[in-house]
């Protein structure tokens, strides 16, 4: 992945009522567009600046560029894992395959990925990701945290940095988790495994 503003699938209003278009003005297009210069602004002159945002994340020193590649990497994967409500698809195929295995129902997914995101301390990320022994895995990473500093697949995300929902939710962090699933298109999910 280039470090560059994401391609979204769906207009600005695309995602309403779950995520309103104010929201996606924001977050979108101010918070992830800061990253995205920040990021270009520290890699000049680094070893990091020919380097995709995926090995920055993997392998670059706690820090500024690490933060911002981090940010940039986590809300392109998040932006572009939703769909219109409505035209979401159930999980398919080998991606369903490895949901029950590994939780036993999609509905067990939701409620491990919900817990992990609403009880987050602070601000950060709740992650399903695909380990390097092809197990899926549900973890909590703090700030600009990304599953693959641990060398894991990150598949899904939900932000719960305030700035992802307080336009539309206010201090009502689990209401915007569990709204998310109306917009999650699996599909996309799918293609990153």
């Amino acid at each position: 992945m280039k470090n560059e503003m994401p391609r979204l699938q769906y207009p600005v209003n695309g995602l309403e009522p779950i995520i309103s278009a104010e929201t996606i003005e924001y977050h979108y297009g101010k918070h992830l567009q800061t990253y995205v210069t920040n990021l270009a602004n520290l890699v000049k002159g680094t070893k990091y600046e020919q380097c995709d945002v995926e090995e920055i994340v993997a392998t670059a020193p706690d820090g500024g560029i690490y933060n911002n590649a981090g940010q940039v990497l986590n809300h392109t994967l998040y932006f572009t894992q939703f769909a219109v409500a409505g035209q979401c698809r159930l999980p398919e195929g080998r991606l369903a395959e490895l949901i029950d295995r590994d939780f036993g129902s999609l509905d067990e997914l939701k409620r491990q990925m919900e817990d992990a995101a609403i009880g987050l301390f602070g601000s950060g990320w709740a992650w399903l990701s695909l380990t390097p022994d092809g197990k899926l895995q549900i973890t909590r990473e703090g700030n600009a945290g990304n599953p693959l500093r641990s060398g894991a697949r990150p598949l899904l995300c939900i932000d719960v940095w305030e700035h992802a929902y307080y336009i539309d939710y206010r201090n009502r962090r689990a209401d915007h988790v569990k709204a998310l699933w109306q917009i999650v298109d699996w599909q996309a999910v799918a293609d990153r495994l």
